[in-house]
């Protein structure tokens, strides 16, 4: 699908186009030409015995509406895009029109985010009236992958407990939502050893938060776990810094189990939220910020 993306699709494109018009203007030429044939007029074709087709041709007026469409779309060209990349003489562009109607409705609603840009988040997230708004802009730009709820599902994090890869404060939150985050667990089965020693190390991972696990591989696995140390910590409880979870607790973002955590330590896992500093203001990113960490602070955010 690349090959859509070379330059010389858009002349075929402008190309394609002309042709397609001069083919209709020559079509209708040649059919304006035609003249009543001799004797019966008739094209031979014949259905139910004595239905024949004659060979009129085309009434002035048809003929004529068929010009203007083709004069129509010659002038449509020549002001709008339409022949490959060529822009038009408006410089018109969906795009642009786009990035237009947000300025309006971010004008529109400037004044309602000014009252709200002043205060602080945790006050912020006891207002009712900028939580009704958080929760639109939740539902429009975070629901997608969060879920309606905030709950989130595997492999998208539940943003209404506690458990913050990044850190939970509004602050934390902001940047999130601004700049956008790439986690990144490499494959580090063969730093760790063998496949044995893998599954040792699974053991005291899951042990960690005392999920079921196989004790006696676990204290095996538990030197192995000097590996994992440099992100998780020695005591396993992460490193917001780094986006490294904690795995003293029972969240786990991608599944859980000894058949989970062998399958991220031998193939590792990548995560990635956009930044959405181009889609939102930072007016309503700090709206959306208080939202968010209200969500799991609720006892906090209630008025």
């Amino acid at each position: 699908m690349s090959d859509f993306f070379n330059s010389g699709w858009s002349l075929f494109v402008a190309i394609a186009t002309a042709l397609s018009l001069l083919a209709c203007l020559a079509l209708l030429i040649i059919a304006a030409r035609r003249r009543v044939m001799a004797n019966d007029n008739t094209t031979g074709h014949v259905w139910d015995e004595d239905l024949r087709e004659l060979n009129n041709p085309l009434p002035r007026w048809w003929m004529w509406l068929f010009v203007l469409t083709v004069v129509f779309s010659a002038v449509y060209l020549a002001f709008y895009p339409g022949l490959g990349s060529m822009p038009g003489q408006f410089g018109w562009s969906s795009v642009g029109q786009y990035e237009d109607e947000q300025a309006k409705a971010r004008a529109a609603t400037a004044p309602l985010y000014a009252a709200f840009a002043a205060t602080p988040a945790p006050v912020l997230a006891r207002s009712p009236q900028a939580m009704a708004v958080g929760e639109r802009l939740f539902a429009n730009n975070c629901a997608t992958c969060h879920g309606a709820d905030a709950r989130g599902s595997k492999g998208f994090p539940n943003l209404t407990d506690r458990d913050w890869l990044w850190g939970g404060t509004p602050e934390n939150i902001a940047e999130t939502i601004t700049h956008g985050r790439q986690g990144n667990m490499p494959p580090i089965a063969a730093a760790v050893g063998t496949a044995q020693d893998v599954q040792n190390v699974a053991n005291y991972v899951l042990s960690l938060s005392g999920s079921p696990h196989d004790t006696i591989a676990a204290s095996i696995g538990r030197p192995k776990f000097a590996v994992c140390a440099a992100c998780h910590g020695a005591d396993g409880k992460g490193n917001p810094a780094l986006g490294a979870p904690n795995l003293t607790d029972k969240v786990w973002l991608h599944g859980w189990g000894e058949a989970a955590v062998v399958a991220i330590v031998t193939q590792g896992k990548s995560n990635v939220m956009p930044p959405h500093a181009s889609r939102l203001t930072p007016e309503q990113i700090h709206v959306l910020s208080a939202y968010v960490w209200g969500l799991s602070n609720r006892t906090a955010a209630t008025p």
